[in-house]
């Protein structure tokens, strides 16, 4: 059979769509060189995340399309580039900063932080450059769930380096305000320690700036909202009838003020019994995968009661940390790579480049 032309390939590409994005891999631009020589072609795919939670698929379907041109060989090498979200395009991001994720709940006790904390580390270790801000400025737990006291150093009134934990960049008022003294501060403050977070933190170059809100819709997420677009938030839950309640409340704010919904998060979501290994749903089935579906936002996982999360985040060693076959890590990666996707999604608006073939 005389080999394929490249106006072939290119053609056969486009019959693959990614399973996530639904657009064809040569219109996003995820295609981006190739040569063809002798019947082997070689392809590098560029994914629009290292946490793509599809690269098999996509793989799979590659090799699908391109089996009919009869080539003696398919050699696919795969790398990422994450795009970057509103902010950075309107330039209202942090300098270097893709994109912004709000971690956020409506109301306390459901593991927000727990999520944020394992999101952003889980973000890391798929090959992301990510950084952890603790707007949680009444109780910011972030330090303690990441096993630091380093303080952050200031090279003067305008330039805090962050410190660094398991690969992450972060920085939290638990680190310049530590111990138990509580901070006794009205709105106005409040603002002005977000601006300084986001704009005196050198974060450096960051595909994620993962945000640990405060509970519930008050003055910091208000706050964060009128310094920098976000890019979205995921609500955090767990099955109870009370926490789903609040659910509803943040879900609103978000909406009436346009910032988009990446989705939500089922914390706490079940038991596996230790002795016979059978799923106790301890306070309910399904409640939140329901509401996702009747706020139309995606469902991004069931994240299980498992006292390694819990061990781990109060010694400072978060699950995420130690891999993904880790007890109780898996489904924390599993919402990890779900949120990536979502971020995916919403910055489709990107100009793609074009498929050259060699």
């Amino acid at each position: 059979m005389p080999q394929p032309t490249r106006e072939a390939v290119i053609e056969a590409l486009r019959g693959v769509q990614d399973p996530e994005l639904h657009k064809d891999v040569v219109s996003l631009g995820m295609v981006k060189l190739a040569s063809l020589s002798d019947g082997v072609l070689t392809l590098l795919v560029t994914l629009t995340t290292p946490a793509c939670p599809l690269r098999e698929t996509i793989e799979r379907d590659i090799r699908q399309a391109l089996a009919p041109l009869g080539l003696r060989d398919v050699q696919l090498r795969f790398d990422s580039k994450v795009p970057a979200g509103r902010a950075a395009a309107e330039k209202a991001a942090p300098p270097g900063v893709k994109n912004l994720i709000a971690v956020a709940s409506g109301k306390g006790g459901v593991g927000k932080t727990t999520v944020a904390v394992n999101l952003a580390i889980a973000l890391s270790r798929l090959g992301s450059a990510v950084g952890l801000l603790d707007a949680d400025v009444y109780g910011p737990n972030v330090p303690v769930m990441l096993g630091s006291t380093e303080q952050p150093e200031a090279l003067d009134e305008r330039n805090i380096l962050p410190v660094e934990a398991y690969g992450v960049k972060m920085i939290s008022m638990g680190l310049l305000n530590p111990g138990d003294r509580p901070l006794i501060w009205r709105g106005p403050m409040l603002h002005s320690v977000i601006q300084q977070f986001l704009r005196s933190v050198r974060w450096g170059e960051l595909d994620y700036l993962v945000i640990d809100l405060p509970p519930g819709t008050g003055d910091v997420a208000l706050s964060l909202v009128q310094s920098v677009p976000l890019t979205g938030a995921v609500i955090v839950t767990t099955p109870s009838a009370v926490a789903l309640a609040d659910v509803r409340k943040s879900v609103e704010m978000f909406r009436q003020v346009n910032v988009e919904i990446l989705g939500v998060v089922e914390n706490m979501s079940y038991l596996l019994c230790p002795h016979c290994e059978k799923r106790v749903d301890i306070f309910g089935y399904g409640e939140g995968r329901r509401m996702a579906e009747t706020f139309g936002v995606p469902f991004l996982g069931e994240i299980e009661i498992e006292p390694e999360i819990r061990v781990g985040g109060d010694s400072g060693k978060p699950v995420t940390a130690f891999g993904e076959d880790f007890r109780g890590a898996r489904s924390l990666y599993a919402m990890a790579r779900q949120v990536a996707a979502r971020v995916s999604v919403l910055n489709l608006g990107q100009q793609s480049p074009v498929v050259e073939i060699l």
